[in-house]
């Protein structure tokens, strides 16, 4: 699956990803009245207008960017309807030929990690019939509980063709709390690392990296021990992280990276930066889009 992916990005010379994490406030007041018109103004109607709001997005930028990452916790805010509208993104955004990057964060053991990744990645049975719940190609899992936790996801992955990012370094301020704690002199992003290699060559399957832009100075020794792994690099734009910044992470092809921007991307229209597209979501999202692929193709 990250062969696919990174061949998807070659031709479209795009190491981008945009990340649908939407909030009803993101949403113009006409989109969620519309909404609110058909469904009630309730969870139903809330829902229904973040999907809308997904969709202007994806109808804009579907055939200049290869992959997008909608953030569950997003959806899961409004309840089983918000849920619904998770997946109904998920499918349109197949149907528009993206790949999906589930940004869910699991991590668990046992029986219940098999559920998680069964449900995101791959198919339950039901009589003589499989079903795939969620259906992305990725997801973003934490690797706190060890190996129990990720073995799952490997099998459910190297059986139906989909792929993990592991959280290694994020991007938020207070990551270090944990993931700069010393382990025999090693920093415990560098420890995660080396498991992450480890895995990949255990279980015979790919596992990217998820790596803070915010933490330049991390990229260069992360891609040192993960020389051909993908890395997923959220803290683009509104996070503070710059081109610059990406450089370090890319291997010897320059190569493997993929870097996500979520509000720069999705609010763009509220930018007077765009403000020719006059309000509309997926005119500015798309001019956003077209500049952040052009500051990445200069590193």
């Amino acid at each position: 699956m990250f062969k696919k992916l990174q061949e998807k990005i070659d031709v479209l010379k795009a190491p981008v990803v945009v990340g649908l994490d939407p909030v009803l406030d993101y949403v113009p007041r006409e989109m969620i009245e519309e909404s609110f018109a058909l469904k009630g103004e309730n969870l139903e109607g809330a829902a229904e207008a973040i999907f809308r709001f997904n969709k202007a997005i994806v109808d804009a930028i579907y055939d200049i960017c290869p992959c997008v990452k909608p953030q569950i916790a997003m959806y899961e805010r409004y309840g089983v309807p918000g849920v619904l509208a998770y997946k109904n993104t998920v499918d349109y955004c197949h149907e528009k030929g993206l790949y999906v990057i589930g940004d869910i964060k699991r991590g668990d053991i046992g029986s219940t990690s098999m559920a998680y990744a069964q449900g995101h990645l791959g198919a339950v049975r039901i009589g003589e019939k499989d079903f795939f719940p969620f259906d992305e190609d990725f997801a973003t899992v934490n690797p706190y509980l060890g190996i129990d936790g990720v073995k799952p996801f490997l099998e459910v992955c190297a059986k139906y063709g989909r792929g993990i990012f592991v959280l290694v370094k994020t991007s938020n301020p207070s990551s270090g709390d944990f993931q700069d704690k010393k382990i025999d002199e090693e920093p415990l992003y560098e420890v995660v690392a080396k498991k992450v290699f480890e895995w990949s060559k255990e279980y015979g399957t790919a596992i990217g990296a998820v790596a803070g832009a915010t933490y330049p100075e991390v990229g260069k020794r992360l891609r040192e021990i993960l020389p051909e792994s993908m890395f997923l690099i959220p803290g683009y734009g509104a996070q503070g992280g710059g081109a610059k910044d990406i450089a370090p992470f890319l291997d010897a092809n320059k190569k493997g990276i993929i870097v996500n921007s979520s509000r720069g991307i999705i609010c763009a229209y509220r930018n007077d930066k765009y403000k020719d597209c006059k309000g509309d979501v997926g005119k500015a999202a798309r001019a956003a889009l077209t500049d952040m692929r052009e500051d990445l193709g200069g590193i």
